[in-house]
C-alpha cells in the first residue's frame, strides 16, 4: 500500500486518470438502461455471424459478461467501463511509443478526462471495442514499421481485422497505413514487402463472418452503411446547422481546450507541407494517417452530411498524442478542471434527474414501461406488444421481460436486426396487440386522440387507452401512448 501511495504521488496524472474511472465505475450502479444498451444486448442473445446495422463485436461481448456474471444493466455497464479501461491501458503504452514521459502522462490526462471516454465506459456501442482493437493496431503496426518485428504484422493484422469486426469505420485502418507507407521516403519499400500484403490479407481474413454472412443475406448491412449515405452526400446541399451541430458535439466530447489543440495541430502541419513541401518526422506522419482520415475526412463532411458525434472517435487516439507534444502542462491542467465541473453536473443528473429529456435516448422509465404495461396485458389477456421507433422501445422491453416484444415489421416496417431473427409473423394472425409508443415532446398526459394510419392495414379495429405516465423521483417525467389493436392480419406477400 505504501508503494502504492508513493507511486500516485510521484505521478499525480495517474491519481487524475485513476479519478475519473473510480468515478466512472462509481456512477455505474446509478445508470439505468440505455437503449444502445439493450440493442447490442439483443445482438448478444441473438447469435450470428454478423448484423444488419453493424458487425456484432459489442454483442459479443455484452453476451460474455451477462453470461459470467449475470443479465443485470450493471453488469452490461461494467462490460463497457471494462472494454473502455483496456483502451486507457493501450493507449498509455501506445503514446510512450512517440512522447517523454511527462508528455505521455499529459496524454493519458487528457484523453481520459474526456466525455468521450465517459460515455463508452458506461453505454454501449461498437466504438467501444472499436476503440480498443484501433489502439492494439496502431501498436501492432508501429512494431511491425519501426521496429522491424515481423511478428507483430501478424497481431496487427489479426487486430485490423477484430475493428472492422466492431465497426465498418474501422477501413480507415488500411487507408492509413497505405497512406503512410506511401508518403514515408525511409518506409515506402514496405509497400513491397510480403509481411505487409500477409498483415492486410490477414485482417480480411478476420472479418469473414461479416462478409459471409452478408453474402447469406444479400449485402444487407453493407446496403444499407451505404447507399442512403451516399445519396445524400451526393446532392451536395450545405447546410450550415450540420456543421455547428458537429463542432457543439467534437466541443462536447473532447472539451474546448482538446479541440482546439486538434485543429492547431492540422492547421500547422498542413501549412508546413504546402508551404514548406516538407513532410513531417516519419512517427509524426505515422500519427497523422490514422488522424487525418477520420478528423479531417469526417469533418470536411459536416456542411452537407449528419455526420454522427462518434464516427470521429477513433481519431482521438493518436490525435491525442499528437497534441500531447504542443499542448502545455497548464492547459492540460485547464482542461481537467473543465473536464471535472462537466462531470459533476453530469453525475447531478444521473442522480437526481433534474432537466428532463425529450428523446427516447435516456435511461430511465424503461422498466417501468414494463411494469405497467404487464399490469395493462391482465386486462386485455394473450395480447402481443410491439412498438414503432426503430430499436429503442422495443430492445429496452425486451431486456427487462421473458415476453417476446416486436417491433415495427409488425405494421410491415423496415426494422433493423428484428428483420433478421426468423420471426413468422403470420403466426400472430388472429391475435391482438398492445401498441406502444412514446411521446418524445410529452407536454401533457392527454391521450394522441389519434392513431397511426399504418395500423388500419394490419388490424380490423384500433383503441386509444389511457397513455403509461412514468414518475421519476416522484415527477411525471415520460408518457407513452397505448393502443388496443385488434385481430392481426400478416401476409408474407
Amino acid at each position: 500500500m505504501n508503494r502504492v501511495r508513493a507511486f500516485l504521488k510521484e505521478y499525480p496524472a495517474i491519481s487524475i486518470v485513476i479519478g475519473f474511472q473510480f468515478f466512472r465505475l462509481l456512477l455505474l450502479p446509478f445508470m439505468g438502461l440505455m437503449p444502445q444498451d439493450a440493442y447490442y444486448h439483443f445482438y448478444g442473445e441473438n447469435l450470428a455471424l454478423s448484423y444488419f446495422d453493424h458487425p456484432g463485436m459489442i454483442g459479443y461481448i455484452l453476451r460474455v459478461f451477462t453470461s459470467v456474471f449475470g443479465k443485470t444493466v450493471f453488469v452490461v455497464k461494467f462490460a463497457d467501463f471494462f472494454i473502455t479501461s483496456l483502451t486507457l491501458l493501450s493507449f498509455y503504452k501506445l503514446a510512450s511509443y512517440f512522447l517523454s514521459k511527462q508528455k505521455q502522462l499529459n496524454a493519458i490526462v487528457l484523453l481520459s478526462s474526456t466525455v468521450c471516454i465517459s460515455i463508452l465506459s458506461i453505454n454501449s456501442t461498437p466504438d467501444v471495442p472499436l476503440l480498443l482493437f484501433w489502439t492494439l493496431s496502431l501498436i501492432g503496426l508501429y512494431k511491425a514499421v519501426f521496429e522491424n518485428n515481423k511478428g507483430y504484422w501478424i497481431l496487427g493484422g489479426i487486430a485490423m481485422g477484430l475493428a472492422f469486426d466492431s465497426k465498418y469505420t474501422a477501413l480507415l485502418l488500411q487507408i492509413g497505413l497505405l497512406a503512410f507507407l506511401a508518403f514515408s521516403n525511409k518506409h515506402r519499400k514496405l509497400l513491397l514487402s510480403p509481411w505487409l500484403w500477409a498483415s492486410l490479407i490477414i485482417s480480411v481474413l478476420v472479418t469473414f463472418p461479416i462478409w459471409y454472412w452478408n453474402y447469406q443475406n444479400d449485402f444487407a448491412s453493407f446496403l444499407f452503411q451505404s447507399s442512403d449515405r451516399t445519396g445524400s452526400i451526393s446532392k451536395f446541399e450545405i447546410k450550415p446547422r450540420y456543421f455547428f451541430g458537429a463542432v457543439g458535439h467534437q466541443i462536447f466530447l473532447l472539451l474546448p481546450i482538446l479541440l482546439a489543440s486538434f485543429f492547431t495541430l492540422l492547421y500547422k502541419h498542413i501549412k508546413k507541407t504546402l508551404t514548406k513541401f516538407k513532410l513531417p518526422s516519419d512517427k509524426t506522419l505515422f500519427l497523422l494517417a490514422f488522424f487525418i482520415p477520420t478528423f479531417l475526412g469526417f469533418f470536411l463532411l459536416t456542411p452537407i452530411y449528419w455526420v454522427k458525434l462518434n464516427w470521429m472517435m477513433p481519431s482521438y487516439i493518436s490525435g491525442v498524442i499528437l497534441a500531447s507534444m504542443y499542448i502545455s502542462k497548464k492547459l492540460v491542467r485547464s482542461q481537467v478542471y473543465i473536464s471535472a465541473a462537466i462531470h459533476l453536473l453530469v453525475s447531478l443528473q444521473v442522480f437526481f434527474y433534474l432537466v428532463p429529456i425529450k428523446s427516447d435516448d435516456t435511461w430511465v422509465g424503461w422498466k417501468e414501461l414494463v411494469v405497467a404495461t404487464e399490469k395493462l396485458q391482465e386486462e386485455y389477456p394473450n395480447t402481443f406488444v410491439f412498438s414503432d421507433d426503430g430499436y429503442k422501445t422495443t430492445a429496452c422491453m425486451t431486456f427487462f421481460t421473458t415476453q417476446k416484444i416486436y417491433a415495427q415489421n409488425i405494421i410491415g416496417k423496415p426494422a433493423l436486426q428484428f428483420d433478421y431473427i426468423g420471426d413468422d409473423l403470420t403466426k400472430l394472425n388472429g391475435k391482438n396487440a398492445l401498441f406502444i409508443i412514446s411521446d418524445k415532446r410529452y407536454k401533457s398526459n392527454a391521450k394522441r386522440g389519434e392513431h397511426p394510419k399504418e395500423l388500419e392495414h394490419y388490424f380490423s379495429s384500433i383503441t386509444e387507452l389511457n397513455p403509461i405516465i412514468i414518475e421519476i423521483n416522484g415527477k411525471e417525467t415520460r408518457k407513452f401512448w397505448v393502443y388496443v389493436c385488434e385481430n392481426y392480419s400478416y401476409s408474407k406477400d
